[in-house]
């Protein structure tokens, strides 16, 4: 395969390696970690052959779900990287002989739910990151009980609560937790069958399980381990299949006294789009809220992060003046740190508050705002006079159409949300429908001077 993280081919003397990095950068950052993981981490760059990309895929099962929904938006990525480029080609990956390419051969056939299920296991263990352990996990009032329980089940062989179920926002350390739960059972005892996926990923197996009609390797990779631990459960929202599916693996591991642990954006009881009995089921064990974290839990956390660097010293009061403005969430508050002394590190400039204020100035106007997706659905329901029901329902009137799209695009625009995120709070949508929204908008606004009046004055409203 090419060089999704390997050697360019010879096809990319005009265009090397880097902007593919920085293409699959643009990519996690709209679409989120978890869609990288499951499409595009699976790709090979080849390069590029005139003003088209080549790309190969390991399935056409891969190739076809990339071609409808995220080739549109991958090209312009590659466009902004070159001019040049018209199209994309994503064939599928040639056999291997010799480990060497067999370019001649016939595309390779997709494989069976059975062999990718080894492969996506394997692949699950390496996902695991290992600076998320407990170790590294400061503890706060807003994440003590959560702590606790994690800890509680990495540590004993009793099923003292089943399933433990952790919410909270984005970026509050849910998935520190469950990595650290996973990291901690292999130490102490490297027999146990532990496997970690996010929701999304839970599906798309369950979908390929399906198509290739081999849900028997679906349902013993997940129905007998000994820990099962599923991220943003509220991904399954309104997938009926999936929820069946998920129903039914949760009890034969719940009947079978082995570990669950799930976590969500909100509490059992707030999910929406979730059957009642399975809803009924993540409230049997311990629920457990991580609260949005206090100055004190934040300068802690940069305090840990900044004594672990090694070539940059960060003054007490660059850690304080972080830890007051960037209140959003932990990954945001480490991400800062980290833009801080990459760029002192690379210009070779001590850390100072200017510095600082410089390098972080669309971060702290971010933070300054704090606009909620839920803040932004409201100033525009009110603003072309409509119930917020109208504007989530399914209903495509024009009247409720558009003033629905100038949501979804205030809310890429003003917030920091990833599209799968702004759709599932636009009633669950598909994030390519929040995409085709934004895109739409853009174009509309051009050409339509009362629309580009109405965005400037709802921006205004809205930024305060």
């Amino acid at each position: 395969m090419g060089a999704s993280g390997g050697v360019a081919s010879e096809l990319s003397s005009d265009f090397e390696l880097a902007p593919w990095h920085r293409v699959c950068d643009k990519f996690r950052n709209e679409f989120g970690q978890d869609a990288y993981s499951t499409w595009l981490g699976q790709l090979g760059y080849e390069g590029v052959d005139g003003s088209t990309v080549e790309l190969t895929a390991p399935t056409k099962f891969v190739r076809d779900w990339i071609q409808r929904h995220y080739a549109p938006r991958l090209r312009d990525f590659f466009l902004a990287e070159n001019p040049r480029i018209k199209s994309l080609s994503i064939r599928l990956a040639a056999r291997r002989l010799d480990g060497v390419a067999d370019r001649m051969s016939a595309p390779a056939k997709p494989v069976s739910a059975m062999a990718s299920t080894a492969a996506q296991a394997a692949a699950e263990s390496s996902a695991l990151d290992p600076k998320y352990t407990f170790d590294s996990f400061v503890v706060g009032k807003s994440n003590e009980l959560a702590y606790a329980a994690a800890k509680r089940i990495a540590e004993t062989d009793e099923v003292a609560f089943n399933p433990l179920f952790l919410h909270g926002g984005v970026g509050l350390g849910k998935t520190h937790l469950m990595h650290a739960i996973a990291w901690e059972v292999r130490r102490r005892n490297p027999a146990k069958r532990v496997v970690y996926v996010s929701a999304e990923k839970f599906m798309f197996e369950f979908i390929a399980a399906l198509r290739f009609k081999d849900t028997h390797a679906f349902k013993k990779k997940f129905r007998t381990v000994d820990l099962l631990m599923v991220d943003d459960v509220q991904f399954i929202a309104n997938k009926d299949s999936t929820q069946e599916e998920f129903f039914h693996t949760f009890n034969a591991l719940v009947d079978n006294r082995c570990q669950v642990v799930i976590t969500a954006d909100r509490s059992p009881t707030d999910l929406e789009g979730i059957e009642e009995r399975i809803i009924s089921r993540l409230g049997w064990g311990l629920v457990a809220d991580i609260h949005p974290t206090d100055y004190e839990l934040r300068l802690g956390i940069l305090q840990s992060k900044a004594e672990q660097a090694e070539s940059v010293i960060v003054p007490a009061e660059v850690l304080e003046f972080l830890a007051r403005r960037i209140t959003s969430n932990v990954r945001e508050l480490e991400g800062a740190l980290n833009r801080v002394m990459a760029y002192a590190t690379l210009v070779g400039r001590p850390i100072t508050m200017d510095m600082t204020r410089d390098v972080l100035q669309d971060l702290i106007r971010a933070n300054d705002r704090k606009l909620t997706i839920d803040e932004i659905q409201r100033a525009v329901a009110d603003y072309f006079n409509l119930r917020l029901s109208e504007m989530l329902s399914e209903r495509r009137a024009r009247n409720i159409a558009r003033p629905r799209q100038v949501a979804m695009y205030l809310s890429k625009q003003l917030t920091s949300r990833s599209l799968p995120e702004i759709g599932r709070r636009f009633g669950g949508r598909d994030h390519t429908t929040v995409m085709h929204a934004v895109r739409k908008i853009e174009d509309l606004r051009r050409d339509d001077s009362q629309l580009d009046d109405d965005l400037t004055r709802l921006s205004r409203l809205l930024e305060g």
